[in-house]
């Protein structure tokens, strides 16, 4: 990278998100690496969401907030957010997680070194309610297509990844885990994925999204693996190593 700081673009889908949504746009203003602009795109809410949103963007204007007009789901909102954006470089904060302060600027800082598509980050758990979790999931210093396969590492809200690399694999579908096969898609193309081993990202655990309902996260984990062109074999194969990789993960967060 130049000496010119990188406009990194983050994408904020948010639908009836009033009760986290302050918390995650705060972690991102509170960020120490300041070359950024935040599209937060509301899904038509029913709750107050749109009027939090629209209050930090009167007082940032580094933060643009568009309205559907119906709501359309994640995978579509998070696009539109994508049309918006003016960055070279992509982040995700889902609008219930939150990012610690350094997380953009220690992504950045490797982005010379490493010359990756993707970085990602570990990341520490916390409730519904914002209580802290003792637990962390750590991830390795680089993932490969075949052992993401095994077990999705990559936390959507941890991520940094180069922007066209991002549009060619986005992954429009809310039946399957759309940014797990975003993910898979930018790999198996010969892209590079590099992790921070550091809980950079705090995720909230909510019983109301897609990966708090086990059996319908798995059901959306099978379609994953054949959105992605593996036939049922494949599938089946991945999907054993899903189930144990998850039940090791989730005994922690009980």
């Amino acid at each position: 990278m130049n000496n010119r700081p990188e406009l990194i673009s983050i994408l904020m889908a948010a639908y009836n998100a009033g009760s986290t949504i302050e918390a995650a746009v705060s972690s991102v203003i509170a960020q120490t690496y300041g070359s950024w602009e935040l599209i937060i795109v509301d899904d038509a809410s029913a709750d107050q969401s749109y009027d939090l949103i629209s209050a930090f963007a009167q007082k940032d204007e580094r933060i643009t907030v568009i309205r559907n007009e119906v709501n359309r789901g994640v995978s579509f909102t998070r696009k539109r957010a994508l049309s918006n954006a003016r960055g070279n470089w992509i982040a995700i904060l889902d609008s219930d997680d939150i990012w610690a302060s350094d997380k953009l600027e220690k992504q950045v800082s490797v982005l010379d070194d490493a010359g990756p598509e993707l970085v990602f980050t570990g990341s520490a758990f916390i409730r519904n309610d914002g209580s802290p979790i003792d637990w962390i999931l750590h991830v390795p210093n680089k993932v490969t297509y075949r052992q993401l396969l095994k077990q999705n590492l990559i936390s959507n809200s941890s991520v940094l990844v180069k922007r066209g690399s991002y549009e060619k694999n986005y992954s429009e579908c809310d039946e399957i885990h759309e940014d797990f096969a975003t993910w898979l898609k930018i790999l198996k193309t010969g892209g590079s994925a590099y992790g921070i081993d550091e809980p950079l990202l705090k995720y909230r655990l909510s019983p109301s999204s897609k990966s708090g309902n086990k059996l319908r996260s798995a059901k959306m984990n099978w379609k994953t693996y054949r959105y992605i062109g593996l036939d049922p074999f494949q599938s089946f194969y991945y999907m054993i190593w899903y189930t144990v990789n998850g039940i090791l993960k989730y005994r922690h967060l009980i």
